[in-house]
């Protein structure tokens, strides 16, 4: 694993390649003062007038352009290929949160991947944002202030147990599973606060809720330990 490249006291964006709302970038940009980009994700930074502050990935498909244009010390290269562009910026970014876009969108292969490495660090409060959806890993206890009617799902990326308050459809006593069991499309009567008893339970809400979903996370009662 590598150690931290970039290193933030505030909440880091890190920009993958599968770009998005453009607009969305941009109020993202005005929220942050570290920027990360995943390899190409530094195209959708330059296409809309903003140079990442890393550029980190195997850098196979960033435009020479882009990467001619970043400042010396700026580009770090990590060849190996055992895993995402996504993968290796995450584990070069030391920060509270970090706050993910263009990793949502583009292929299914892409976005699968992206909620594999999701799920591979819950020991890190990281928050996905795409188009029409965010989507965080759900620590072991997540209070959501949501109005009632607000769509949620729960997705298991391996078997997980927990417990709901103020979900129309609550989870206790069923064992979520991704091959069996999960719990899509939910909707919060008020108010939803989770239990689990184990990592890889994700959270998926309306775009709308990105703040809630961030301040959840940063207000949670721990996070889980590395795997």
């Amino acid at each position: 694993m590598n150690h931290a490249i970039v290193f933030s006291d505030e909440p880091v964006l890190l920009v993958g390649g599968a770009t998005g709302d453009n607009t969305q970038l941009l109020q993202l940009l005005t929220e942050v003062h570290t920027v990360v980009a995943a390899d190409s994700g530094a195209d959708w930074l330059r296409a809309v007038g903003r140079l990442p502050d890393a550029l980190i990935g195997d850098l196979d498909s960033v435009s020479q352009e882009t990467r001619a244009a970043m400042p010396p010390g700026t580009v770090y290269h990590i060849s190996e290929q055992d895993s995402t562009d996504f993968d290796k910026a995450l584990r070069s970014i030391a920060a509270p949160l970090i706050i993910g876009i263009g990793f949502l969108g583009g292929q299914v292969d892409h976005l699968l991947a992206a909620m594999t490495v999701l799920a591979r660090y819950p020991d890190r409060a990281i928050v996905l944002v795409g188009d029409h959806d965010v989507v965080a890993h759900v620590p072991p206890r997540l209070h959501l202030p949501l109005a009632a009617g607000t769509r949620v799902s729960l997705y298991p990326m391996r078997p997980v147990e927990g417990v709901s308050t103020g979900l129309c459809w609550p989870i206790d006593g069923i064992a979520l599973s991704p091959g069996t069991r999960v719990s899509t499309s939910n909707r919060a009567d008020g108010p939803v606060s989770l239990t689990v008893q184990d990592s890889g339970l994700l959270v998926i809400l309306p775009v709308s809720e990105r703040d809630v979903v961030q301040q959840a996370l940063v207000r949670a009662d721990g996070l889980w330990p590395v795997l």
